[in-house]
């Protein structure tokens, strides 16, 4: 009899699938040094049914400047200006217009069409989601609340344009996906009073709008990366002191108006990974997270968010070599653990000390920031989005926002015709198979990364994520139960095409999502290939904590 999981799977696998499986590991049959028994593995954590989510940026939204797409020539001047840089320029940033940004890097697109058929199908399969719109673009956008025509220049204070039949498509947008909805607010002097106070001038329209049009913000951060204040479109001068002010205020509008939203905060970005490579030169009037959090009067937030971002992209080249990184290193050990060393800044430094107990939301991160490096959107990076995932369920992160959903290199979908990225059905296999419960499969180690979560949709059953970022050695474990395995592969690992099960996965007619069907496994020796990444699912587990 066909187990329940069949049905939530895909492709039809031919004898050629199996056989390439079995040809990469043929004559390296290695021992195994972990048995796995799905029925006894012991709840660890639990994470959001909306533990997986993603961003739509606001400059997408409103259509602005954003990150120029590589080319060969782009890609060139790139790699000279990374190969002579020492550290300490400031040519970063996500927002044209502010300190120090190098607009070379930016191109002008516009909106992106939240309307898609093809769009609104695929970001469907991964709900119910969270989706953030939000960058520091929302930090200085005027809402043009009113039918009529929107202003061709922003008004004084403002960076941008954002109108009511922008707005309702992304309301429309969030309700058509099973998406609830974040946001953020602009905080630049346009809503600011004499004294350079934040007011809620412009958040009030936006979320009365929202209101009206039968729409709802779940969660709101005040505004985008308040540690960067000089990128973010903050007034100049701004300290962790005025951050303590506009919370305080922000806070007091939000429970009189909007009591069932949620604020997240503070939404700091860098200070884990990339600020003890690069120092702060390269950030005029950086705010520490630490000084924002312990300012008077002392900010409180429903949910603890940050970003994290193992190094910054090619773009940024000037910032240094220290913070770039090589596809070489995409599998390394010392690369996906990254992800631990932002939470062990983020959370274990502050989190757990200034507001012990709140809910956990890492609200960006890609794998790496200024657009995603040019194998982003290959399966190379998909080690890191899947370990990344794994790795924050067992610390019982609530929900994982990826940047972006539909833009730059970083996007799970192609920005130009919204193609499937080998991330994208990366994502769709943990949409199907992880359900929110997290299981403790034991330590994981060089070749072998293994994560485990109650099965989604079947009581009882148990799948598991299995990542050999080995390029060279095979690896294997005993599987005391029989199961189905879903390998995802490519070839080269640069790719932007992968298999599952030797077969190729892609959209079929009128973008049919495939039906993906794993390989029957008997109990006893699983070998996984050297650079693959599996899930297995377990039906019949029996586990307990699954039940």
């Amino acid at each position: 009899m066909k187990s329940r999981v069949e049905t939530i799977a895909s492709v039809l696998l031919v004898s050629l699938g199996f056989a390439s499986i079995a040809m990469q590991v043929q004559g390296q049959q290695p021992t195994p040094h972990v048995t796995i028994d799905p029925t006894t593995l012991p709840r660890l954590a639990s994470v959001d049914e909306r533990y997986q989510s993603y961003n739509v940026e606001m400059a997408e939204v409103i259509g602005g400047k954003f990150w120029k797409p590589y080319d060969t020539t782009t890609l060139a001047v790139l790699r000279a200006k990374a190969s002579g840089s020492s550290g300490g320029g400031a040519s970063g940033g996500t927002s044209p217009g502010k300190v120090g940004v190098d607009t070379s890097i930016y191109q002008a697109r516009p909106p992106i069409d939240l309307a898609n058929p093809r769009l609104r199908k695929l970001a469907a399969a991964l709900g119910p989601a969270y989706v953030r719109v939000s960058g520091s673009w929302a930090n200085s956008v005027y809402f043009h609340d009113s039918a009529s025509a929107a202003p061709h220049a922003a008004p004084a204070g403002f960076d941008g344009v954002l109108t009511r039949r922008q707005w309702a498509g992304v309301i429309d947008f969030a309700r058509a996906v099973n998406a609830e909805l974040m946001t953020s607010f602009a905080i630049s002097t346009g809503v600011r009073d004499a004294s350079g106070v934040w007011t809620p001038v412009q958040a009030r329209e936006l979320i009365a709008y929202t209101h009206a049009i039968g729409g709802r913000i779940s969660a709101a951060e005040m505004f985008n990366e308040p540690n960067m204040p000089a990128y973010a479109g903050a007034p100049p001068g701004y300290d962790a002191a005025a951050y303590a002010k506009d919370v305080a205020a922000f806070e007091r509008f939000v429970r009189s108006v909007a009591p069932a939203m949620r604020i997240a905060g503070p939404g700091s970005v860098g200070e884990g990974i990339l600020m003890p490579l690069l120092g702060t030169a390269f950030m005029p009037g950086y705010v520490s997270t630490e000084a924002m959090m312990t300012a008077s009067p002392r900010p409180v937030f429903d949910i603890f968010s940050y970003h994290t971002y193992p190094a910054v992209s090619i773009r940024c080249a000037a910032m240094g070599r220290g913070a770039q990184t090589t596809p070489e290193m995409a599998l390394s050990e010392e690369w996906l653990s990254q992800t631990d060393r932002s939470y062990a800044y983020y959370v274990t430094g502050i989190r757990d000390r200034l507001l012990p107990g709140k809910p956990v939301w890492i609200t960006e991160t890609a794998d790496a920031a200024c657009g995603g490096n040019p194998w982003a959107n290959s399966f190379l990076d998909t080690f890191r989005y899947l370990d990344q995932m794994g790795r924050l369920a067992r610390r019982g992160v609530d929900v994982i926002f990826h940047n972006t959903l539909a833009s730059s290199e970083y996007g799970l979908l192609d920005q130009n015709t919204f193609i499937p990225r080998p991330n994208y059905w990366a994502a769709l296999f943990w949409r199907r198979l992880m359900g929110t419960t997290v299981l403790d499969a034991g330590p994981s180690r060089e070749g072998l990364h293994l994560y485990a979560h109650c099965l989604r949709g079947r009581a009882g059953g148990v799948a598991l994520l299995v990542i050999n970022n080995s390029r060279t050695q095979a690896t294997a474990i005993q599987m005391a139960r029989p199961s189905e395995r879903f390998t995802l592969s490519a070839h080269p690992l640069e790719s932007t095409e992968i298999a599952l099960n030797g077969a190729p996965l892609a959209l079929g007619a009128n973008d049919a999502l495939p039906v993906f069907r794993g390989l029957q496994v008997a109990a006893g020796q699983m070998t996984f290939a050297p650079g693959t990444i599996t899930f297995v699912a377990v039906p019949s587990a029996g586990n307990p904590a699954c039940s």
